[in-house]
């Protein structure tokens, strides 16, 4: 039987990685981004695939139910949905203008996964099976300084994801959290500080969906990455701080460009 997948956040890095997997496997694609020409762009280099193409905004419910719809009207229920797509920027709680850009974070990397999620939940559990599958982040086990926003929205997706698992216990759903350490992506493009353990996106994504076939409610990639959370986590307040306090950050975003995108 032919697996069916629904993937957001496919214009580039990870998400990108995790459609060329699918559709390598045989899989009947729904692919969601922003951006038109970059999802035409998947469609060219793999003709072959069986892809429907949704250009939609995580943070836009009403596109993604109407998504959603015509997906299942196409090719039935899903058996494996991903909630990959999320943002990142520095911001500075001090700077007035950097508030639109925590918004924006918590929206498209909370709300956006709720957004997706939530029009499949009541096919998935009619049908008796499938797995919802986050994609969180390490970043979400201690707040990190000068990314406020992208810490609590990665805290808030992982607290979330396990809220949801438990609400659907026993339904035959499957809800998978994932926490990447880094990966190469355009998102980590301008991290002006050492990466340790990153993977490139196509080794991530060849083991999110080893992740995702073991149906493993928890799990942090690559493995060296775990051990880092699990120790930052440990550290008590008053080391932890005086550890990070001046760590290299994250750059803020150009509000100009902000403003015009």
């Amino acid at each position: 039987m032919t697996l069916k997948v629904i993937i957001s956040g496919t214009s580039t890095g990870l998400g990108r990685a995790l459609a060329r997997h699918y559709a390598d496997s045989g899989a009947t694609l729904g692919l969601i981004a922003r951006r038109a020409d970059l999802l035409e762009g998947f469609v060219a280099e793999r003709a072959e695939a069986e892809v429907s193409l949704y250009v939609a905004d995580v943070r836009d419910a009403a596109a993604l139910r109407s998504a959603a719809e015509d997906f299942i009207v196409r090719h039935g229920c899903p058996d494996i949905v991903i909630a990959n797509a999320g943002i990142s920027h520095g911001t500075l709680t001090e700077c007035a203008e950097d508030k639109e850009v925590f918004e924006d974070i918590l929206a498209t990397n909370v709300v956006g996964m709720v957004n997706l999620f939530q029009p499949f939940v009541s096919p998935m559990r009619t049908v008796g099976q499938g797995s919802l599958v986050g994609i969180a982040s390490v970043a979400g086990y201690r707040g990190l300084p000068g990314s406020g926003a992208y810490s609590a929205s990665k805290a808030a997706a992982i607290s979330y994801l396990e809220s949801l698992r438990v609400e659907l216990h026993g339904s035959g759903l499957s809800v998978i959290t994932i926490c990447p350490g880094y990966v190469v992506t355009p998102m980590t493009a301008d991290n002006p500080f050492p990466m340790p353990f990153i993977l490139t996106a196509d080794t991530a994504a060849r083991k999110i969906v080893h992740i995702i076939e073991r149906k493993k409610s928890f799990a942090v990639i690559p493995w060296q990455m775990a051990i880092v959370a699990r120790v930052l986590r440990l550290l008590p307040n008053f080391l932890y701080d005086r550890l990070f306090a001046n760590a290299p950050r994250k750059p803020r975003i150009n509000h100009k460009d902000h403003k015009e995108n």
